[in-house]
């Protein structure tokens, strides 16, 4: 008896894993008691072969069951033919949908006899004879086409199984592809005519073939785009078309006219002159990119020419229409959006670094620079980006890289569609054992380096979309760098002339500068000087989508000059793109980022890890402060320490927020976080070196924050309002304890504020009692005895957002007890009080808007704006704190919130109110960072109200309707505190 084991395993060498797989093989004569028969040896061989030899040993058991009386030939001619089997078995091995198709129809598996091959020349005549006469064209068209798309498959396949028979390589595969598809046209407006009869007579119809049609660059399963022009009776015409794509889509495959004029809405058929008329008047830009690949393939002859001839021109005229960047960037946005987010690393078309980003670039290096070079005016995608390297528009390398990666990426999605004649383009993930096993034999990866050939396909995968995706960003720009660069004359390139026209077009405000920039970053024969060649195609092209391209590169020329001797910098940005993008979209936007990365280029290392830039917590980065300024015994050393840290964090914050990585109160409190913690670590440097100057500490001394740090709320430009109060340690006298606080906190503001290239760090004192005639510090008694006394209401006002920031905590702690029944008096305000903060505000409103400020839009003092909304809420917790304790809050947004739960407010009152105290803050704070210096004004025009809009939309959005927004929002506040301020 057989050992059942030793033929398992004698099966297995073969691929095969079904357990009915010994019976198909014995049952096709192929296997004996034991082993293979050795007639067949070269059939199982090439079985093994096959992408999934399970699959087509089940297909081949199925011919012979169905088709026995064609069995004996076709064993016959597997065990001779040698492409015969190749072609068969990997094509039965490829693809289920195929296999149903031999199966289903014996003998088709004839045509793929050696010398049975149809040429590609032959597929009208094949076709048109299947149609013709035929009482069931669509039928037979849908037999005709299938079988010859059969042929295509094999050849294409069968190098897999046979490895020395000749490929088809890329470009045979969709030519054939194509002209298949072509003959189908053909033969299905053949069965319309038919249809329409005699009064076909009456028009004259060509179809135009767009898309991968158009391109001679067809999938295995794609819609066939077209459109179609006609002259004489339209309504015969449209009869045609109508009945044409019924019959094509209904035989052979989808298609597609929605690329017609007005898309589909607009009529199917139309003359030459309302296309001409239409696309002189109407076209959008997207609409000429479509045109590019045009080209009549059925139908009347003379006039697909006459509309190719008349159309043509308008495409290379494409790129000097207005607004022609906004609109291609606006088309790769929508692409792009069309993918979800978890499928973008597998989407083989419309993904990062997919099909799409390379026809995306090349066809729109073809709209720029075919207007002068005929040349570029090809169909292809390979071809036009092989011409592009050829013309020096795109260097050789670049080229051949990104063509071969497209190849790649398009074989791939061919493999997949044969699989059951689906339209995907979906990669498999990576759990999918099996299908990554299928698809990698399918492809003919073999297995390397000890890795399976599915591992092996996924890091081809990945690596070929890394590629495109960086080669994509270098696209754009390569001519430039190569006119700048002076690389060698034998090849062709722009002049400084046609870049700096192209810089134009691309939205630069002064090519002319900009090639200065790129010419001192890319000169010599530096290794520095050749990573700056490869970084900034693909930087000139993210400069040119933020809102200041022209500063942005200037500002990045400043920072590489700055660190040209840091040695990680240039290999961060080589190595990480996201650092280059983020980096490009920072400058572009921002005046005050690049001055601080000069002086701290270690944040550029966090802009690759959002977490790592937007995730720190504030009171962590505080503790590492103080632990950093407790080292320094040198006191200017220990407060150039503060200092730097605050550097370092204020780009750290700077750069998530401009990225939209941190909302505005996360924004707020790791500012007001990074002030407590500076003066913090000043104080306590201070406070040691005076006590070893004196030869003792006469007294604790705590700060406590007022106004927005006291709140958390500080924005870029805020001062820190302070109050210093002091106690005397044991044996000192209160006058001792005042002097030497006092010169502590003189000592503290002066280091902080002394000039440097940071912003400035002011401390403020001026709410103090008696204001500026008052003293610096107080001890406790002494405020206590003041506040008991003189306080007025709007020191009482001043004192609600107080809280301690730094020094003593005790002592911080006694004082908020010392002052809560003064900010939070038992009875709320008199009638007098309520008055007088009114007045008050009154007057602010009236005497401290800055002269020209806009008092619609200014985002402190303005109607609606800070001012209003936090004296708002500071009325309330006047009057009513001592009755609902959750009011007494130093944070404006928590305080409405409890005032709506206590209803003082009511909700709708309470959103208009926080919506516009946030989108002001977050206004003030994107100002300051585009103009690099703190204001209050939102700018009223230009590219820095450009700059503020893309900041507060998170996108580049249109600055009116930000300003617009940014007013109404305002004005629905300002109604809201007139009735809740002024009114009982």
């Amino acid at each position: 008896m057989p050992d059942p084991v030793r033929s398992h395993v004698s099966i297995a060498r073969y691929g095969l894993t079904d357990d009915r797989a010994r019976e198909f093989l014995q049952a096709a004569g192929w296997w004996g008691a034991d082993a293979p028969v050795s007639e067949f040896e070269p059939t199982l061989v090439a079985l093994s072969r096959a992408p999934d030899p399970d699959l087509a040993l089940r297909a081949v058991d199925r011919m012979r069951t169905t088709d026995d009386a064609n069995w004996s030939g076709l064993n016959q001619a597997l065990a001779t033919d040698r492409g015969l089997r190749a072609r068969l078995l990997s094509v039965l091995g490829a693809s289920s949908a195929l296999g149903d198709f031999v199966v289903a129809r014996g003998g088709e598996w004839r045509r793929l006899l050696t010398d049975r091959q149809t040429e590609p020349v032959d597929y009208p005549d094949r076709l048109l004879a299947a149609v013709q006469d035929s009482d069931q064209p669509v039928r037979d068209l849908r037999a005709a086409y299938r079988g010859l798309l059969l042929e295509i498959a094999a050849a294409d396949l069968a190098h897999i199984v046979e490895p020395d028979l000749p490929a088809l390589e890329y470009a045979q595969a969709t030519a054939r592809l194509t002209y298949l598809a072509e003959a189908a046209v053909r033969a299905a407006l053949a069965v319309a005519q038919a249809e329409v009869g005699a009064a076909g007579e009456r028009c004259q119809l060509a179809v135009i073939a767009m898309g991968k049609t158009g391109g001679r660059e067809l999938n295995y399963v794609s819609d066939v785009d077209v459109l179609f022009v006609a002259d004489g009776d339209l309504d015969v015409a449209t009869r045609l078309a109508s009945t044409t794509m019924r019959v094509a889509t209904n035989a052979c495959f989808e298609v597609d006219a929605a690329l017609r004029p007005e898309g589909k809405a607009g009529p199917l058929v139309r003359n030459l002159d309302s296309h001409v008329s239409y696309y002189r008047r109407w076209a959008r830009t997207w609409e000429f990119q479509a045109l590019l690949k045009a080209r009549p393939i059925a139908g009347d002859a003379t006039l697909g020419q006459s509309y190719l001839d008349a159309v043509r021109p308008m495409v290379w005229t494409a790129a000097d229409r207005d607004n022609f960047v906004d609109d291609v960037r606006a088309m790769r946005r929508r692409v792009e959006s069309h993918v979800p987010a978890d499928l973008l690393d597998r989407e083989l078309k419309l993904g990062r670094g997919g099909l799409r980003d390379v026809e995306f670039a090349v066809q729109l290096l073809q709209l720029v620079h075919g207007r002068n070079d005929e040349a570029l005016r090809l169909g292809s995608t390979v071809d036009a980006l092989a011409m592009l390297g050829d013309r020096g528009y795109v260097g050789r390398t670049d080229a051949a890289e990104m063509g071969e990666s497209y190849r790649f990426l398009r074989m791939l999605e061919h493999r997949l569609q044969l699989q059951r004649l689906r339209r995907t383009h979906l990669f498999p993930a990576d759990e999918e054992a099996d299908d990554l096993r299928w698809l990698a034999r399918a492809a003919g990866i073999k297995p390397a380096r000890g890795k399976p050939e599915s591992q092996v396909l996924i890091e081809d995968f990945r690596r070929h979309l890394r590629r495109i995706r960086r080669l994509h960003e270098k696209l754009f720009y390569r001519p430039l760098l190569e006119a700048v660069a002076r690389v060698s004359t034998e090849a062709l390139r722009l002049t400084a002339k046609q870049a700096e026209a192209r810089l134009a077009a691309l939205g630069y405000a002064a090519p002319d500068g900009v090639l200065r920039h790129i010419e001192a970053l890319t000169a010599g024969v530096s290794r520095r000087a050749a990573i700056q060649s490869a970084l900034l195609p693909a930087l000139l092209d993210m400069f040119a989508n933020t809102p200041d391209p022209d500063g942005g590169l200037l500002a990045y020329r400043k920072v590489s000059e700055a660190l040209a001797t840091t040695p990680w910098y240039l290999r961060v940005l080589r190595d990480e793109p996201a650092v280059v993008e983020r980096l490009a979209r920072l400058l572009g936007t921002s005046k005050l980022v690049p001055e601080l990365m000069v002086r701290a280029p270690e944040v550029l290392q966090l802009l690759g890890d959002q977490d790592k830039l937007a995730g720190r917590d504030p009171d962590e980065a505080a503790r590492s402060l103080r632990q950093a300024v407790n080292r320094h015994g040198y006191l200017p050393n220990a407060v150039t320490a503060a200092r730097s840290f605050r550097r370092h964090e204020l780009l750290r914050i700077a750069a998530a927020d401009l990225l939209g990585f941190m909302d505005t109160p996360a924004v707020c409190r790791a500012l007001s976080t990074v002030w407590s913690a500076v003066l913090q670590a000043t104080l306590a440097a201070v406070d040691r070196a005076e006590a070893v100057a004196a030869g003792t500490r006469y007294a604790t001394i705590a700060v406590i924050g007022l106004g927005r740090l006291g709140g958390a709320e500080l924005g870029y430009g805020s001062d820190a309002d302070v109050l210093f109060v002091c106690e005397p340690t044991d044996g000192a006298s209160e006058e001792q304890a005042v002097k030497y606080a006092s010169h502590v906190a003189q000592t503290v503001r002066r280091l902080l504020s002394s000039p440097s290239q940071d912003p400035p760090l002011h401390v403020d004192v001026d709410l103090r009692p008696e204001g500026r005639q008052g003293a610096i510090v107080r001890t406790l008694g002494s405020y206590r005895a003041y506040y008991g006394q003189w306080s007025q209401v709007w020191e009482a006002q001043a004192l609600l957002r107080a809280c301690p920031i730094a020094g003593d905590e005790e002592l911080g702690a006694r004082f908020v007890e010392m002052i809560d029944p003064i900010r939070y008096p038992a009875n709320g305000l008199s009638a007098a009080e309520i008055r007088e903060v009114r007045r008050i505000k009154a007057r602010v409103d009236n005497e401290r808007l800055p002269r020209g400020a806009d008092p619609a839009t200014h985002t402190k003092l303005g109607r609606g704006g800070l001012a209003d909304i936090e004296w708002t809420l500071q009325l309330l917790q006047l009057r009513y704190a001592h009755e609902y304790p959750a009011l007494r809050t130093t944070s404006t947004v928590r305080g409405l919130a409890v005032a709506t739960e206590a209803g003082l407010v009511d909700a709708d009152a309470a959103a208009a109110l926080r919506e516009s105290w946030l989108l002001a803050t977050r206004v003030r704070n994107a100002a300051t960072l585009v103009r690099g210096k703190a204001t209050d004004q939102p700018p009223s025009s230009g590219r820095e109200l450009a700059a503020v809009a893309a900041v507060i939309q998170d996108v580049e959005g249109d600055p009116g309707e930000f300003v617009d927004s940014y007013r109404r929002t305002l004005r629905r506040a300002r109604t809201v505190v007139e009735r809740l301020f002024y009114e009982d």
